[in-house]
């Protein structure tokens, strides 16, 4: 078989295949139908003494096809020059078949997210020691603390939260009032909504609204402080003149966290209860004296300091798993929103998770 690219000699004991003309990326549609034609039942000669014209797509087609004949019977080639064998040379060592991703299945994604969650018990127990260390040490030294540092975060993570905990916690407030009433009424103990909206505020409701406020805006917002730090090579300059990142940029967060939570939870059962008197007072017809008077029989003053006990255990949880999603951030700014996510998902878990555990220990210890 004779064509313009390729002809086809068979006698009994070889097939002679001779390339001609141009084998470049315009012929390449041509050519590879009539290399798919043969067979390979005899010992192949090639011929490429009468290829006028090779680029790397002839190359290309020329190599898989050799390797293709080679996998089931003897492949000898002649005929070729040395510019064409260099770039043979060549394009068979750079050329990289890129095979899809294989998908894990069910069982390694378990493993690897496994792995992961090692890993990052393990970066994370090695952080809190490194903040109680530095934790120590400053108590040992009390001029290494840096308060203005400590009062700008508290300003920063506590003052300017208000108008959002102030907002958030009416709101709640209106909601728990609005909800209770309706049931309360079909019963005729309308009165008791006070109970409802106090002590459930006080206790559960305010401490952990703020606390998920708070993980939401300041601890998120400490991820990328420092998270920008490090992509910046601040942190890694902080380390090379001799301070340590540990007592300039974590303590102080954690320190205002910690002093600023339990006032924000304390504004926020006042607004709240405010809220729930606004919305008895429209659903109810129940006036704000009465309100404050069956409060004041209602509320003990022990409500508002074990909602308020949570804070500091909440605030240190936010302003640690903020600080510590930060130093995670690698070299690129994917990262950061990568991490910040990851940081308000974390400290929102860690905060229901320790509501939880603090509501059975108010049972158990029948506070």
């Amino acid at each position: 078989m004779v064509n313009e690219y390729l002809s086809i000699e068979m006698n009994q004991n070889q097939l002679l295949l001779t390339a001609k003309g141009k084998w470049t990326l315009l012929s390449v549609p041509e050519i590879e139908p009539l290399l798919q034609q043969i067979t390979y039942e005899q010992p192949i000669t090639w011929d490429v003494s009468a290829v006028s014209e090779f680029d790397s797509a002839g190359v290309l087609l020329f190599t898989e096809y050799f390797k293709k004949f080679s996998e089931h019977t003897g492949v000898e080639v002649v005929g070729y020059t040395e510019n064409q064998k260099e770039m043979y040379d060549l394009l068979k060592e750079d050329h990289v078949v890129i095979e899809p991703p294989k998908e894990d299945n069910l069982l390694e994604t378990l493993g690897k997210n496994t792995v992961k969650f090692l890993i990052d018990t393990k970066e994370f127990i090695e952080f809190f020691g490194h903040v109680f260390y530095t934790l120590f040490h400053v108590l040992r030294n009390p001029k290494d603390i840096r308060l203005k540092e400590i009062v700008y975060h508290i300003h920063k993570a506590g003052f300017n939260a208000l108008v959002i905990i102030a907002l958030t916690s009416f709101l709640v407030g209106m909601v728990i009032a609005y909800q209770g009433s309706v049931q309360l009424a079909k019963f005729g103990a309308d009165i008791f909504i006070v109970d409802t909206v106090g002590i459930s505020i006080t206790r559960e409701l305010g401490p952990m609204i703020t606390a998920i406020v708070i993980a939401g805006r300041s601890g998120s917002s400490y991820t990328a402080e420092i998270g920008a730090m490090k992509i910046t090579e601040e942190i890694a300059a902080m380390r090379t003149m001799g301070f340590d990142p540990y007592a300039f940029l974590v303590l102080p967060r954690i320190i205002a966290m910690m002093v600023a939570l339990p006032l924000l939870i304390f504004f926020s059962d006042i607004v709240g209860i405010f809220g729930g008197m606004v919305a008895s007072s429209m659903q109810l017809d129940i006036s704000m004296t009465q309100f404050i008077n069956r409060l004041y029989d209602v509320l003990e003053v022990k409500h508002y300091v074990l909602g308020m006990i949570k804070g500091p255990v909440f605030a240190f949880f936010i302003a640690s798993v903020g600080a510590f999603r930060g130093f995670q951030v690698s070299h690129n700014t994917e990262s950061i929103g990568l991490h910040t996510t990851s940081s308000v998902v974390n400290g929102i878990f860690l905060v229901i998770a320790f509501d939880a555990l603090f509501s059975v220990i108010y049972t158990e210890l029948d506070l």
